[in-house]
């Protein structure tokens, strides 16, 4: 895993102009079965996955908070939300809720996370992949197969199996 991870900004780089193409088809005219495909390819990637072999996505990034997360991990830590975003958060350039720094403050050297059964909503659905109306996130996707094996597969996989 740390060989792929390392070699994988290299490999992104490289697929980043077909991956963006093959994105733009994808947008102009998505299949009508794209929602049912990407479930399948991202239930199969993760067959093989193991998330906590690898953690790149909390070492390298950081979720955005919405209030409702900042709510919901406030009260796990019987904080004040306010007490919260002091101690962990700042503002970003998009004005968004992001953590202070990464690797993730919750990340344990284990790769296990702290806060696993609160975790932001970003987190949750990271790398996004068997979302619906999948073709509507497409410049994120062109970000994570940077950061994630398992999205640079199912954009791989995504290639082989939709033919646009």
């Amino acid at each position: 895993m740390d060989e792929f991870l390392e070699e994988l900004p290299q490999r992104a780089r490289e697929k980043h102009a077909e991956n963006k193409k093959f994105f733009a088809k994808l947008k102009k005219k998505p299949p009508k079965d794209l929602d049912y495909v990407m479930q399948e390819l991202h239930e199969e990637e993760f067959r093989r996955t193991d998330c906590l072999a690898c953690a790149n996505c909390c070492k390298t990034t950081g979720p955005l908070f919405t209030n409702a997360d900042i709510e919901r991990i406030a009260k796990h830590f019987r904080m004040k939300p306010s007490q919260f975003i002091d101690r962990y958060l700042r503002i970003d350039e998009e004005n968004d809720h992001v953590l202070q720094e990464v690797p993730c403050t919750f990340l344990g050297a284990d790769n296990y996370c702290s806060i696993y059964e609160v975790r932001p909503k970003a987190c949750r659905e990271f790398p996004h992949t068997d979302r619906k109306k999948f073709q509507q996130i497409s410049n994120l996707t062109l970000k994570n197969v940077a950061i994630c094996p398992a999205a640079f597969n199912i954009v791989e996989a995504m290639k082989k199996s939709i033919k646009i």
